[in-house]
């Protein structure tokens, strides 16, 4: 008899320690999932932002994890619209983009982006109308020497089909018409080497890519500016967008309100060459309706 209770205490032991790991491992494996990884995916345009913010982030929240790539606006709003991400980065609302599933995305503006045309130093050319800038793109013009330039082919290099930023410059540089085919890219960075290196160039990157080696074409007499965008002068522009595929909750709800802070609009924004919506004169919508931006 008194084997078999020293027996059921040994088992009674083990069955109170086995009790205690998988609570441990219980508790961790939820601690885990509050701090599962952040990834956002998107446009290009903004990734320096959402780069930024996120390392800014990850510093004051230890055990968060903010992963940013780029792969332009189609990319993000896929695969935010699938699940496959957290956070959609985009320079386009959702709807504009053909075959993604609106339904569930909610809409988080969080900055706006100028976008300016970029030429090759060598064309010779520092001003542009948009009938000129639309006859550059669609290959009606294809020579500087038609603009008053130098008599130099002009070189094509386009983002590519799926970014948000090429459709946001054909829709408000270019009256919604389509670019005529050239050299794609991926990259705004990458873009900005090539037309910086290729002469008779031209392209056009969000304000945040500047550069002194390439020149910014003033457009209808108007210089791209933040000052200009913000009071409508300057046409070529967007709201940066962030999409998550319902209501944001945990981490990624506190990450999307550190965007707000003036931490991220006062500094951040300004820094890397966005504007910030609260500095906006101007509000434009889904269908390009402007109208004076309500103050309060």
């Amino acid at each position: 008899m008194q084997r078999s209770h020293r027996g059921s205490w040994i088992v009674a032991s083990v069955v109170v320690v086995l009790a205690i790991i998988l609570g441990i491992a219980y508790q961790n494996r939820d601690k885990q999932a509050n701090t599962a990884p952040i990834t956002a995916v998107g446009s290009t345009a903004l990734q320096p932002l959402v780069e930024a913010a996120g390392e800014d982030y990850q510093r004051s929240h230890p055990g968060v994890s903010i992963t940013v790539q780029g792969g332009g606006s189609g990319t993000g709003l896929s695969q935010i619209a699938q699940g496959a991400v957290s956070l959609g980065n985009s320079d386009l609302y959702a709807e504009e983009k053909k075959g993604i599933d609106t339904k569930n995305l909610v809409d988080h503006r969080v900055a706006v982006v100028g976008i300016a045309p970029i030429i090759n130093k060598q064309a010779g050319v520092k001003n542009l109308t948009l009938a000129q800038l639309t006859d550059i793109f669609t290959g009606k013009i294809k020579n500087w020497s038609e603009l008053g330039g130098k008599d130099m082919p002009i070189v094509l290099v386009n983002r590519a089909a799926g970014s948000g930023t090429r459709a946001a410059f054909e829709k408000w540089a270019m009256g919604g018409k389509k670019s005529a085919s050239a050299q794609e890219q991926d990259s705004s960075g990458m873009v900005l080497s090539i037309v910086k290196s290729t002469p008779g160039a031209i392209s056009y990157v969000a304000f945040a890519y500047k550069s002194n080696d390439v020149v910014r074409a003033n457009i209808n007499g108007v210089a791209p500016t933040d000052a200009n965008v913000e009071d409508g002068a300057y046409p070529i522009w967007s709201y940066e967008h962030i999409y998550t595929n319902g209501k944001p909750t945990g981490e990624v709800a506190k990450f999307l309100d550190f965007f707000n802070s003036d931490r991220v609009q006062k500094t951040y924004v300004p820094k890397l060459g966005y504007i910030s919506n609260s500095n906006m004169k101007i509000e434009r919508d889904l269908h390009g309706n402007i109208t004076a931006k309500q103050k309060g």
